[in-house]
């Protein structure tokens, strides 16, 4: 059984979503799960409070991530991004082995339903810019901000 709670942060109403065995979807859309904070659900809202004060650099929640072995293999690159850095997409590319799947590399993103926790926003465009995020760019441009301790 899937559940989720709802909680207000800097980037808008946050919903996050667990399974039996760990942390499913922290998105700014609604899921589809019986409403229920779970105390896998507090934590994660705790750590995430954490980020969004500057007190937390990395979580420690189970995940239970659903996706293709690509799309999988590139979130466990998303997730070797240290903290307040970017990548290219051509990079993550590169990461995971395929060095010309960049823009399977931003459909892996756009799928990645545990934002924040697996930082799809540490990825950005190959001259630098800001594309692709499933929140809008403004929420993107802010979570980048809040690592570069601007916010």
């Amino acid at each position: 059984m899937k559940n989720v709670w709802y909680y207000d942060f800097p980037i808008g109403r946050t919903a996050i979503a667990c399974d039996d065995t760990g942390i499913t979807d922290v998105t700014v859309s609604t899921v589809e799960a019986r409403e229920k904070e779970t105390e896998l659900i507090q934590e994660a809202a705790k750590q995430l409070k954490e980020y969004f004060c500057g007190q937390r650099r990395e979580f420690d929640v189970p995940l239970s991530i659903s996706g293709t072995d690509f799309q999988k293999s590139v979130w466990n690159a998303l997730m070797r991004i240290p903290y307040g850095e970017t990548r290219s997409y051509k990079y993550i590319a590169a990461d995971v082995g395929n060095p010309k799947a960049s823009r399977a590399v931003g459909m892996a993103n756009n799928r990645n339903k545990i934002i924040i926790i697996i930082p799809c926003h540490r990825v950005i465009g190959a001259d630098g810019s800001l594309v692709g995020y499933g929140g809008g760019l403004d929420i993107k441009k802010r979570l980048l901000d809040i690592e570069k301790g601007l916010l």
